[in-house]
């Protein structure tokens, strides 16, 4: 079993937890950005109020604007954010060179809980394959739907 199919393995049970560098993942020129779920939604905002400033008043416009940016920080961006982890994460561990890759770019990181208490993690200064070949083979169980998600 190659160290890649051990982490699949840990991370399936819950027993590992991989985090992803949503920012740097989020930025045009990796495979895994949406210009279409980042750009479209505050695109339509911004003309919406400006032409609702334009066209009635400047309260209607900051009223559109307002309710806009709160719509984008509550209810979009955490959508945004799930969806960037899910598909680095496919990504990522679709092949070792892939996570060879992105780990060497510092946007993945790995974490787990030991039995006796202690807490390992690893990033990009460690090495990964090394860093999941110690981990001893009963791990204590994280919270189920647990993810780690770097800003």
């Amino acid at each position: 079993m190659t160290e890649l199919e051990r982490l699949k393995a840990l991370l399936d049970r819950d027993q590992v937890k991989l985090g992803v560098h949503i920012r740097a993942m989020n930025s045009p020129g990796t495979p895994v950005f949406r210009a279409t779920e980042n750009l479209l939604p505050a695109g339509a905002i911004l003309l919406l109020s400006f032409g609702a400033t334009a066209l009635v008043h400047f309260y209607l416009g900051a009223a559109i604007l307002a309710v806009g940016c709160w719509w984008w920080v509550t209810r979009h961006l955490p959508k945004v954010k799930d969806g960037v982890f899910d598909r680095t994460s496919a990504l990522v561990l679709s092949a070792e060179p892939q996570f060879d890759f992105w780990w060497s770019r510092g946007v993945l990181s790995l974490y787990a809980k030991l039995p006796d208490g202690t807490e390992r993690a690893a990033t990009r200064r460690d090495d990964w394959r090394a860093w999941v070949r110690a981990l001893p083979a009963a791990l204590e169980t994280l919270p189920a739907g647990h993810m780690m998600q770097e800003q």
